[in-house]
């Protein structure tokens, strides 16, 4: 850490203006509606629903990114195939369109499944229409339409079919739905067509609320679901299962006393989604990439439902209060005989790692629900959080970090390769948290670095056992001793030049 931080709101504005000055003034007044610094909340806004003091993080958020600027956001089309379709383990998901955006997200996400690929699972398969020239000119509708046919010829064991469609769909029109419907008709399966083109949009976000439309659309109430419904089905929605979370947070929700009827999108089955209406909770955990089919399912079949964060003891517990208290006294009763149950775990780990973290700081730039889920994680560990910001987070995704950062953090929102150079250099954390286009370079400044999109190909993160995985990882970040092998670009000593130091 810079020996000149603090994380205090004067060090963090004032960095915040060094940073702007390099740009000129139009750029500078434009960026500075995205950075902020936490500030106290009001005494009205100040007690959280269970009492906590909260911050304000008002920034302007969910903008067109500006061209010529490096941004570390995805597309439309990343938000509906990488994210929501694209774990959902026996359907075949389809790239219409050429094959550049679906051979860039072939299976870059961690999200693990039971089954056996290409028999009844495909999440790590990659199917695409692969569009040439004369399919721009002449349409792809009959292309996707032989696709279909041969899908279903070679797997006959999936499912369905999700139509994943990339930018040439929409500027051409393609008529993908028609297709969809028609298909669906010949061989009896669902087949969803999902107008997610890239150039939606002003990030992956709306590609989310593009695929949960869908969902809506063309899969629920599409076919007689029989559920043996019991008191205490509740569905897990927007967990991803990577490095297995979703497995680590059924287990606990289990061990509760309730039953999970569906977990989707991460292994998740296309029977999962179309029960869904049946469950008597919805547990959201990324928030961004699902409130709206569960807004909806509040809506129309009556279904409450409550964002959760299996991060760390301190929210695992508050979560599962929260849970077990929308169940009664005897999911109450079993929740607190959980809770005991791992309480000694807990102590372990914090022993063993609390007195190697205590102290040191980390700065967070990551997508859905992590730039705030996962800080009392870190805090639990005695580390804080000098800043920490969304790629495509909205409004009501900074108003929620409000409930995690104290007053005083560092708070950006889709920020620029140069900016987060900067404040990094400045503040100089123990640790990064982020994805893996800003990894290398953030290691080449001499700065442990966790990817925290897909945990680095560790994890689970989630749960009691997560949390002990977590603190063994940062650990192993930070105390690594390679960073006390070279030194890191401020401390550097002054290069002799070439031809001087020859003489």
């Amino acid at each position: 850490m810079s020996a000149e931080y603090e994380n205090d709101g004067a060090f963090n504005e004032k960095l915040i203006e060094e940073v702007l000055a390099a740009y000129p003034e139009k750029f500078a007044k434009r960026r500075r509606k995205h950075l902020t610094v936490a500030k106290a909340a009001g005494e009205e806004e100040a007690a959280a629903e269970d009492g906590q003091v909260v911050s304000e993080c008002e920034v302007k958020s969910n903008i067109k990114s500006i061209p010529g600027v490096m941004t570390i956001r995805g597309c439309a089309y990343a938000g509906s195939k990488g994210v929501v379709w694209g774990p959902v383990k026996d359907m075949v998901h389809v790239s219409h369109g050429p094959v550049g955006c679906g051979q860039y997200s072939w299976s870059q996400r961690r999200n693990y499944y039971i089954g056996t690929t290409g028999i009844d699972t495909f999440v790590t398969m990659q199917f695409t229409s692969d569009f040439k020239e004369k399919d721009i000119v002449f349409g792809g509708d009959k292309k996707l339409d032989k696709v279909i046919n041969e899908i279903e010829g070679l797997f006959p064991l999936s499912h369905g079919v999700s139509i994943q469609s990339e930018c040439p769909i929409g500027l051409i029109g393609d008529d993908i739905e028609a297709v969809s419907k028609r298909k669906s008709k010949e061989i009896g399966k669902t087949i969803v067509p999902v107008r997610c083109e890239g150039f939606r949009g002003v990030s992956q976000s709306l590609g989310h609320h593009i695929a949960n439309d869908s969902i809506r659309d063309w899969v629920f109430d599409k076919k007689e679901i029989e559920h043996d419904a019991g008191p205490y089905d509740v569905n897990v929605i927007g967990d991803y299962n990577i490095g297995g979370d979703a497995w680590a947070s059924r287990l606990l929700l289990e061990e509760m006393g309730l039953r999970i009827v569906g977990n989707w999108s991460g292994d998740a089955t296309l029977a999962e989604i179309e029960r869904a209406p049946k469950a008597k909770l919805n547990l959201i955990h990324c928030y961004r990439s699902m409130n709206y089919i569960c807004r909806h399912m509040e809506e129309k079949y009556g279904i409450q439902w409550m964002e959760y964060n299996f991060f760390g003891p301190s929210q695992i517990e508050a979560s599962m209060r929260k849970i077990a208290k929308f169940f009664g006294p005897e999911i109450e009763e079993k929740t607190e005989t959980v809770i005991a149950k791992y309480r000694p775990l807990v102590d372990a780990v914090i022993a063993k790692y609390r007195p190697r973290l205590a102290g040191k700081t980390v700065m967070l730039y990551v997508g859905g629900l992590r730039p705030r889920h996962v800080i009392t994680a870190y805090e639990d560990l005695g580390m804080e959080i000098a800043g920490t910001g969304y790629e495509f987070g909205h409004t009501d995704d900074y108003q929620r970090t409000g409930h995690y950062v104290k007053k005083g953090t560092l708070i950006y929102d889709d920020i620029t390769g140069y900016e987060l150079e900067k404040f990094i250099e400045k503040v100089r954390p123990n640790l990064v948290g982020s994805g893996i286009k800003e990894k290398y370079p953030v290691q080449k400044m001499g700065i442990p670095f966790r990817q925290m999109h897909s945990w680095d190909y560790s994890g689970p993160y989630h749960g009691y056992d997560g949390f002990a995985i977590f603190a063994r990882d940062m650990d192993l970040a930070i105390n690594n001793p390679v960073w006390g092998l070279f030194d890191p670009p401020w401390k550097q000593k002054e290069q002799v030049p070439f031809l001087e130091a020859a003489e």
